[in-house]
């Protein structure tokens, strides 16, 4: 015979929330709650660790990216600097050699063509001789008057430094140029030659000065007269 317990009846059970709060009230329930919030909350900061992780990754790479780039265009720049220095020099060893070349080239030919062209600028002046010792030029000759031999002396002496420590001397003498003669004719001659003015002039020698033209007001080389 089968005996039924009226006094449990269904509805003295619990329902809904009741039933939630009956269960969440067993320990084991608690436990198994706070196990999963626990492992829920490391969860969570891991993968907000690992996400910020990930960032500060990029950045960092794409800053590294960033600095080797830098790094690329100053080697880049550096080499080209290197090139256009190696240039540099370059075409300053040969300005060099030219300048080198142009002094060496400045021997006797350059001095009589510069003396030369002084001598026909000036009518009337007699060479006798040139001399140039260690860069020292002497230049002796006859002229008709002292106002030629002033003349020739500034032209040399207003030379952009062509010429330089220019000396002259000047002496009144009887002219020893013109044709050979003998006889009585010869001392006709001797007695009929005029005085001249003998000079010697002594200066130096340098083109390489003549391309930097003496600073203004800068006193100008001394001419001595001498009669």
């Amino acid at each position: 015979m089968i005996k039924i317990n009226l006094l449990e009846s269904v509805t003295d059970r619990p329902k809904g929330a009741a039933l939630v709060e009956d269960k969440v009230s067993s320990p084991r329930i608690q436990t198994l709650l706070l196990a999963l919030t626990v492992f829920g909350l490391m969860a969570l900061a891991m993968s907000f660790e690992y996400v910020s992780v990930n960032r500060a990754h990029a950045a960092a790479q794409k800053e590294l990216e960033n600095q080797r780039r830098i790094n690329k265009e100053m080697l880049a720049v550096q080499k080209e600097q290197m090139e256009l220095e190696k240039k540099a020099q370059e075409i300053q060893a040969r300005i060099d050699a030219i300048k080198k070349l142009r002094e060496s080239q400045q021997g006797p030919s350059a001095v009589l063509h510069e003396i030369k062209a002084r001598f026909d600028a000036v009518p009337g002046l007699y060479l006798k001789s040139i001399e140039n010792r260690n860069g020292e030029i002497t230049i002796k000759g006859e002229s008709p008057n002292e106002y030629s031999v002033t003349k020739f002396g500034q032209s040399l002496e207003f030379s952009n430094g062509l010429f330089s420590n220019l000396n002259i001397e000047t002496q009144r003498e009887v002219a020893t140029s013109g044709p050979a003669t003998s006889g009585a004719a010869a001392s006709n001659a001797e007695l009929q030659k005029p005085e001249v003015v003998s000079f010697t002039v002594k200066a130096g020698f340098g083109a390489s000065k003549a391309q930097t033209p003496p600073p203004a007001g800068a006193p100008a080389g001394q001419v001595a007269m001498k009669k």
